[in-house]
């Protein structure tokens, strides 16, 4: 197993993950359950965790995609900024649900405002993820794409009605 397999076999858990934790932290917030909310910061301490070999096996598992058929370097770029953007608010995400678990632990009486930080840090960690997990699935998935630029084997030649580089559609001789 390589880099690239461990990238592929790991990067939907912080994306679903951070969804059910997000989703635990709403409705423990909403019942007013406090052991429901630990279970949700736990949950996005291991996503937050989980997001760092995700995120350290992107760059080889580019190396290993880049130049084949069909992969579009514009695409690549955009998930890797996505990436980049993703794992720095999990890893807030996940600080901030281990200061709530710390916080609830130690009876501190801000631990509601921390609970609360962590909610929101966390939509925000899953919007973030779900987006670089999209782009992510660009560079292989060319059904996903609308309009991308392609390189290597075929560059230049482009499918029925997909977008040039200028952006202005192809137009048929027929």
């Amino acid at each position: 197993m390589n880099a690239t397999h461990i990238h592929l076999l790991l990067n939907h858990f912080p994306i679903i993950g951070t969804l059910i934790g997000s989703a635990l932290l709403i409705w423990g917030s909403i019942k007013k359950q406090d052991n429901i909310k630990i279970a949700a910061c736990m949950i996005i301490v291991v996503m937050a965790l989980m997001a760092i070999p995700v995120f350290l096996t992107g760059e080889p598992a580019e190396d290993a995609v880049e130049n084949l058929p069909g992969i579009a370097e514009n695409i690549i770029e955009e998930h890797e900024e996505a990436a980049q953007f993703a794992i720095w608010i999990l890893g807030f995400t996940g600080l901030m649900a281990l200061v709530s678990l710390v916080g609830y632990k130690m009876r501190h009486k801000l631990v509601k405002t921390a609970f609360t930080l962590t909610l929101i840090l966390s939509v925000l960690g899953f919007a973030a993820m779900a987006r670089a997990g999209y782009t992510g699935g660009q560079v292989r998935h060319t059904e996903l794409r609308s309009g991308a630029v392609v390189q290597g084997e075929g560059a230049g030649q482009e499918s029925e009605g997909e977008t040039k580089a200028s952006g202005e559609k192809e137009e048929d001789d027929d």
